[in-house]
Parts: structure tokens; sequence; C-alpha cells
């Protein structure tokens, strides 16, 4: 038998819930990269590279008060084909905004409970923001395999 409690880091629980998440959308076939900088100043929780190019944004909110002291959450917006907020069960979803997409999540997975709508990002910035993608995760990849780099 599996043992869960040893089967996690020790983690925030915003990183368990960005666990859950990226495991979930790898089953759409979407590559994730976790604390993701689109540029500087911004970092968004999940970003999500689809098969088809798309890219989604994902918020993991861990409680009402993690929740009520983002306040830059919508300049993320531009940033995405479509963005989701990723709670625990337990999280009063009635406080996020309409016209955002809804994650159940927890360590192990997640449902799409509510699908994000979607707005088109203009080539160039995908383009861009492919690219940076790219490079955080090869970088990422790299340090991992080589930690004193």
């Amino acid at each position: 038998m599996q043992d869960f409690a040893t089967d996690i880091p020790a983690m925030q629980p915003g990183q368990l819930l960005a666990r859950g998440v990226c495991r979930h959308l790898l089953g759409y076939d979407f590559a994730t990269v976790e604390e993701f900088s689109p540029e500087r100043g911004k970092r968004v929780d999940v970003m999500a590279l689809g098969p088809k190019g798309e890219i989604w944004v994902v918020e993991c909110k861990s409680s009402r008060a993690d929740f009520t002291s983002d306040f830059k959450w919508d300049g993320y917006l531009e940033w995405c084909d479509r963005y989701f907020w990723a709670v625990d069960e337990a999280f009063p979803t009635d406080l996020l905004p309409n016209g955002t997409g809804l994650i159940i999540a927890d360590a192990y997975d997640a449902q799409i409970i509510r699908m994000a709508p979607e707005h088109k990002l203009a080539g160039p910035r995908r383009t861009a923001l492919t690219r940076r993608f790219a490079r955080q995760a090869a970088l990422r990849l790299q340090g991992a395999r080589d930690p004193g780099l």
C-alpha cells in the first residue's frame, strides 16, 4: 500500500493545488510550468501550453484570505487564451469572478468544473510567450539535472 504522506514533499497549500492541476492538465496533453513569469514583475501559479499552442493560466488559491489579498490577477488575462482559478472543494467558489474558469483540485488530481471563456492571444504575443515558456522549462530541467550549475 502506498504511503501518501511521504509521496508529497513539503509544499505550501497553493503548491499542492498546482501539483494536482498540472497532473490533470497532462491528461489533456498540456505541458505546464509552475510559477511562470510571462514578463518582469508578473508570476502566474501555472502556465499551461496545449497541443495546438493554446495557452492557459491557472491561479491557485488555498483560502479566502489568499484570494482577497490578490489584486493583480486581472493583469494575467492578457497573457492567456483561457484563465482559471484552482481551489479545493471547501473553498467558497461564489467569491470567484464570473467569466473565469474553475478547477477543483487537491495534491493528486483536479477537475475542470467550469471552462474558461476563450480570448485568443495575438500571434506575436503567443509566439513570444511560447518561446519564453520553452526557455524557462529548459532552464529548469537543466538546473534539476545539474544543480551546481
